[in-house]
């Protein structure tokens, strides 16, 4: 892993963080609710990796398939075609 760009990372923020504290600005978005969103990415990113990791393209359709049918109920389309006739 590489510490050096967490570092620059850092030092740019606090860099930032300076600037707007001299210009008596505040930041564009409140902290928390950046700090939440980059969390949510953060944990949207290790769940995709993982559900990479651990389901293959047919184990994962077959997983959001499960239980479903794709058959149309014969009943229903002999009943339309005698409305469409009378």
């Amino acid at each position: 892993m590489d510490w050096k760009a967490y570092v620059i990372s850092l030092v740019v923020g606090l860099l930032v963080g300076v600037i707007y504290a001299l210009l008596n600005t505040r930041s564009p978005a409140p902290p928390i609710i950046a700090l939440l969103g980059l969390l949510g990415m953060l944990i949207g990113e290790s769940v995709t990796g993982w559900a990479k990791k651990r389901l293959t393209l047919e184990e994962a359709a077959s997983e959001c398939l499960h239980n479903k049918s794709f058959t149309q109920d014969q009943g229903d389309t002999a009943s339309s075609a005698k409305k469409q006739v009378s």
